[in-house]
């Protein structure tokens, strides 16, 4: 089962499965440390609520990522993962309360993880092998001062196996199957663009299995020197296949808004194939093998740029976990713990080409090309001439854009790998009252990607330049001067004409490569001070405390080749720098539990938890973070808690020194661009606009624009105030209820202003502090061309807020000669999520929404309702319910800085049900075969033009199951 933390230590023994009442009462009960405090206490529901995956909870779901453990969670939100491609990392990452993966710290075993990639410096989960998994704890409050800064949403505690004795082999092969039956009609729509371009679009047939993943593992341990010590060895290998969008009716096309706002079109890019020449008198592209012109169709010849997308990237995972202990003599074990992970992935988009290329940036298009048909040279020459020049005679030139896709090539390939390793080595033990750990850890994180299919802009210009030798060979003007010899003419002029040779001289890789360093040294000391007289005489148990010392130092580099530094890839939008940073920080930290009563009336227990941290960056800042928080039980079967933390976060040294470079964001329109535009002339001459561009500036169709984004060395500490208070109960038997409201604000929050919201403010005031962040290009546009661009690098905005209230249920009824039947429960009520980007401007609440500037869907209302059932029969079955409630677009608000143009088709997603089902039978008493259906009744994810952080193929795959019901196979074999 999935559950909060039960009030007895009962739940932490059985690894998240409840006992029976009688094992409890058998059980000794003993000091333990819970996620959250350092502090060994016998009870382990503390000041903070603790979510735990046990070991059944992680079976039922039958998922092999930890991702996909955790986004299943109503407190997680999505982030990086397996189903993005479009500006993937390569690593998989987890998001407590949408504040962001940079304040989610991620442990295991209590320690930290290292930053997972240098262009990402959150931890990467593909580093958890799920087989070793133990139990995952996932604390929902602030723990900043007991954990560090960047603890602000919370901590996920991965609990390896650690004590394992005996072999065990695991085996599970899973894919989707899907019925494509869409309810929106895509496949309709897609089938009617069938018929007059067959090749572009495709109708898929239904699924009977696809996107393969296998995963074998064997975890081998047993004790040493006489039971003294153990050690513990796992090896995993985890292969996902690639699924493409083109798998999927509703993702086979990237979908437009059909006029009237009422239902789905195929939309698509102007970087098409044959091409899009965009020509004085209008858009004109190839017709035919013999070179003929025609005059370009947004309405049919747009690309359609979806298909070749992976929805499920390639993933190819080897790792090695090594965990041991000895016990030198009672006080002191001496520990160890080895890791060594490789990934391997591929992101594919669709094919690079030439995007809106400015020939007058290379000389233009010549008349005496020999590529140039008669038709070509009258459409041209008609384009001179409405400037007043000839296109007639050898040395005439045309200027135009061409935007061409290289279909030819193939997708655009982003080959990454992260190899990891992880070291820890430490002594902990007991001494009387006392307990004490010293340890130290390294980890280093090496990063590798080659971008594979994406054109040389450096090259376009001198293939585009085409001239006949002294032999009539058509070749390279820069070929037959020397400056440079290995030219390939590009006949883009006919259908067919694009020669193996072009490609290979205009396709150009690119390479970047990095890692990131972390070292970490720390040493603890609790104790209980009852023996030395410090207890209130209300209390039986004394004061607890703990305190400690902590040094880490991270590092990160990552080093570009020239085709990326100089921007010289045509797919990327801009140059890509490489960064390089380090800092260290120095802790001091301490915590106190003062028991205030205890068996006492109305005061069954009462405690006051007090924690504070002082760190110190080599960068410059010091900070203090501090806690404090309350329990109290009036009676044995009731406690009430409460906690305020206070937090201050510096930056890393991504969000320090990463580079300002170009890339894309998603909107639905520019308000100024189109032969409409829904702007006036006035507002839109304050984002840039001349009166000679009003109503002729091209919009994207592809609803993707240019802006800036980056780094900030100015960058200053974020500041966090973090409250929960709540109430847990048991009043019957096997009950366990729990009510918890969350509140987390954040003050200077370290973020980027939202392009949309520049636009936006920037259109409606005028204020310069919007508008000096838009930049259009000699079109007016704000896509065409790399000069157009919004700036939005990091920035320290106003202020984040979020609230809402977590409900959790654990039942447990005894069936007789049946078995026992399960009932586990967690909800989030989200009231809040609040943004204020610029002091005095005002906020606006995403709860609800979702969009180009709230991002991922936030569902006021998201549960997860498990019934389980445990036979005596070796046969145990489970059925999940998981809802995700309703998200209406951004713009749809009556906010100011959201509210925009709203389409009916898109304006709401309603509420997601998803069943699953799992069940496993004891084949006999070391075997075990399991089997699992997720999303039970294959429910399509709900559609959106509008793109937004993690969404791909038309929807949020890492919020929806978007590919179908997964089914699962898993054998277990223990000896």
């Amino acid at each position: 089962m999935f559950k909060r933390k039960s009030v007895n230590v009962a739940v932490l023994l059985a690894l998240g499965a409840a006992l029976p009442g009688v094992a409890m009462a058998q059980e000794s009960l003993q000091r333990v440390e819970i996620t959250g405090s350092r502090i060994k206490t016998i009870d382990t529901e503390g000041q903070s609520p603790v979510v735990v995956l046990g070991a059944e909870a992680i079976k039922a779901d039958g998922i092999r990522t930890a991702e996909g453990l955790l986004n299943n969670l109503p407190q997680v939100f999505a982030d990086y993962g397996g189903s993005v491609s479009n500006g993937s990392t390569g690593t998989a990452t987890v998001n407590l309360r949408n504040l962001g993966s940079s304040r989610t710290l991620v442990l295991v075993n209590g320690r930290r993880m290292p930053a997972g990639s240098p262009r990402n410096t959150a931890a990467d989960l593909n580093q958890i092998p799920v087989s070793m998994i133990s139990r995952v704890e996932i604390l929902t409050g602030g723990a900043s001062a007991v954990y560090g800064a960047d603890a602000v949403a919370g901590v996920v505690n991965f609990i390896l196996k650690d004590n394992f004795q005996g072999v065990e082999f695991d085996a599970t092969y899973s894919g989707y199957n899907h019925q494509q039956n869409n309810p929106s009609g895509v496949a309709d729509i897609v089938a009617g663009r069938a018929k007059t371009n067959p090749t572009g679009f495709q109708v898929p047939g239904d699924k009977g299995l696809d996107g393969i993943t296998r995963e074998f593992s064997v975890t081998v341990g047993g004790n040493f020197a006489d039971g003294k010590g153990n050690a513990t060895l796992n090896f995993t290998a985890h292969k996902e296949n690639a699924l493409l969008q083109s798998e999927r009716d509703f993702s086979s096309c990237s979908l437009g808004i059909a006029s009237g706002g009422k239902a789905f079109n195929c939309g698509g890019s102007s970087t098409s194939y044959p091409g899009r020449f965009f020509l004085n008198q209008g858009s004109f592209t190839v017709a035919d093998a013999a070179g003929n012109a025609r005059p370009f169709s947004a309405a049919t010849d747009q690309y359609n740029f979806g298909p070749l997308n992976y929805f499920q990237r390639p993933a190819d995972r080897y790792s090695a976990t090594a965990i041991a202990h000895y016990d030198i003599n009672d006080m002191a074990r001496v520990y160890a713990q080895l890791g060594f992970h490789d990934d391997h992935t591929v992101a594919q988009i669709a094919p690079s080409g030439l995007f809106v290329f400015d020939t007058s940036t290379a000389g233009g298009i010549k008349f005496e090309n020999p590529f140039l048909t008669d038709s070509w040279k009258a459409v041209l020459a008609a384009s001179n001439a409405d400037e007043g020049k000839t296109f007639n005679k050898a040395g005439d030139v045309a200027n135009i854009l061409i935007a061409r896709r290289n279909v030819e090539g193939g997708g655009r390939q982003d080959d990454l790998r992260h190899t990891s390793y992880r070291a820890i080595v430490g002594v902990k033990g007991d001494i009387g009252a006392w307990s004490y750990d010293a340890f130290g850890q390294v980890a280093r994180v090496v990063y590798q990607e080659t971008y594979k299919n994406d054109f040389s802009n450096n090259r376009i210009g001198k293939s585009l330049d085409a001239v006949k030798d002294a032999n009539g060979n058509i070749v390279c003007r820069s070929a037959l001067d020397g400056s440079d010899p290995n030219c390939v003419p590009y006949n883009i002029w006919a259908l067919g004409k694009v020669t193996p040779e072009a490609l290979a001289y205009l396709q150009t890789p690119g390479f970047q490569k990095g890692f990131t360093n972390q070292g970490v040294f720390g040493a603890s000391v609790a104790g209980d001070l009852t023996e030395y007289g410090l207890k209130l005489p209300t209390a039986r148990s004394g004061v607890g405390v703990a305190f400690g010392v902590e040094r880490r130092t991270e590092q990160l580099e990552l080093s570009t080749d020239s085709a990326f530094t100089t921007g010289d890839l045509a797919g990327q939008g801009g140059p890509t720098i490489g960064v390089g940073g380090k800092y260290s920080v120095d802790d001091i930290y301490g915590e106190v539990r003062v028991p205030l009563a205890e068996r006492q009336p109305y005061a069954y227990a009462m405690n006051l938890n007090a924690s504070y941290r002082h760190s110190k960056y080599s960068t410059g800042p010091q900070t203090d973070t501090y806690g404090t928080g309350l329990e109290w039980s009036p009676v044995k079967e009731v406690k009430l808690r409460a906690s305020y933390q206070q937090a201050a976060r510096s930056p890393n040294v991504v969000e320090l020194y990463a580079s300002q470079s170009q890339g894309l964001y998603n909107n639905d329109s520019d308000p100024c661009a189109g032969t409409a535009p829904t702007a006036t002339l006035a507002e839109c001459a304050r984002t840039g606009v001349t009166a000679a561009q009003y109503g002729k500036i091209i919009d994207s169709p592809a609803g993707q624009y240019n802006g800036l984004f980056g780094g900030n060395p100015n960058l200053k500490p974020e500041t966090a105030n973090s409250i929960t208070f709540g109430v847990v109960a048991s009043p019957l038997k096997d009950l366990n209820v729990s009510l918890d409201y969350f509140s987390i604000k954040l003050k200077d929050a370290i973020s980027a202003l939202p392009p949309t919201t520049t636009l936006s403010q920037c259109l409606k005031t005028g204020d310069p502090k919007f508008c000096s962040l838009i930049q259009r290009d000699k079109f007016g546009s704000l896509w065409l061309t790399t000069g157009a661009q919004i700036i939005s690098t990091n920035i320290n905005v106003a202020s984040q807020k979020t609230q809402g209230l977590d409900v959790g249920v654990d039942y447990g009824m005894r069936l007789g000669d049946m078995g026992k039947l399960d009932l586990s429960f967690l909800g989030t009520y989200l009231k809040e999520l609040a943004y204020e980007t610029v002091p005095g401007l005002g906020s606006f609440d995403c709860a609800g929404y979702y969009g180009s500037t709230c991002g991922t869907p936030a569902p006021k209302w998201r549960h997860k309702l498990r019934a389980s059932w445990a036979t005596p029969w070796g046969i145990n079955a489970a059925l999940t319910w998981r809802y995700f409630g309703k998200v209406d677009v951004d713009a749809s608000s009556s906010n100011e800085q959201l509210a925009g143009t709203v389409s009916e088709i898109s304006k709401t997603f309603s509420a997601q049900n998803y069943l699953d089902l799992s069940a496993s039978y004891k084949l006999t008493k070391n075997i075990t075969l399991a089997a699992s259906i997720n999303n039970l009744l294959d429910k399509d994810p709900p559609l959106a033009v509008t793109g937004a952080p993690f969404g791909n193929g038309n929807t949020y795959p890492v919020v929806y199951d978007a590919l179908g019901r997964r089914i699962t196979l898993n054998l277990n074999a223990k000896f």
